[in-house]
């Protein structure tokens, strides 16, 4: 299906343009591949949470930790088999696990302060496709992480409704996984790979 959905799509690209270069296909192929993969990956993923009932908990925590994932960027699996097993994880099984738990505001701190630690010592997190070479732009994004990760702290203090507070807890957390070395280790990922390249 994904080499079908390709291939046609290339098709149809070089019909109205035919002066691509074999390297612009291939570039194309990889975007079109990535894409594919991705959009198929969040159906599956929504289309789970929806059966389990908890899909608008996954929207809004997609949401969160999407806007700290921004700049705190983090892990991104090699494989399309191990994206699909650390997104369920992290979108299906912890949101689930989390819904079913009373997220107290002393358990919020601790999780969530937690969370701040681990974000301010290991964000932004690069990946070998992406490294993050600029020195001052990984400074001015660990710093936006940070203020996100607390401006998130501080609504769970104040907010009154459980349900937002199991989303930041969430959010917090799933982020702070994502910049963890562990994880990178566990998928067998390299870690802080603009040490590669010459500083900026």
């Amino acid at each position: 299906m994904k080499h079908k959905f390709v291939d046609t799509s290339i098709t149809n690209i070089i019909k109205y343009n035919a002066e691509y270069t074999e390297l612009d296909i291939e570039k194309l192929k990889y975007g079109l591949e990535g894409l594919y993969l991705f959009v198929t990956k969040l159906i599956i993923i929504y289309a789970l949470a929806a059966i389990l009932r908890i899909l608008p908990l996954v929207l809004a925590i997609s949401l969160l930790f999407g806007l700290i994932r921004f700049t705190a960027f983090g892990f991104h699996a090699g494989k399309s088999s191990h994206c699909f097993i650390s997104s369920t994880i992290m979108l299906i099984f912890i949101p689930l696990l989390f819904s079913h738990i009373d997220i107290t505001l002393n358990l919020f701190l601790i999780i969530g302060f937690i969370s701040l630690f681990i974000i301010a010592l290991y964000a932004p997190a690069d990946t070998e496709k992406r490294p993050l070479k600029n020195k001052k732009k990984r400074i001015i994004r660990k710093i936006i992480s940070i203020i996100i990760s607390t401006i998130y702290i501080f609504i769970g203090i104040f907010t009154n409704h459980d349900i937002l507070r199991t989303v930041l807890t969430c959010a917090l957390l799933l982020q702070a996984i994502a910049v963890h070395p562990i994880i990178y280790w566990i998928f067998g990922q390299p870690y802080r790979n603009y040490k590669n390249y010459n500083q900026t």
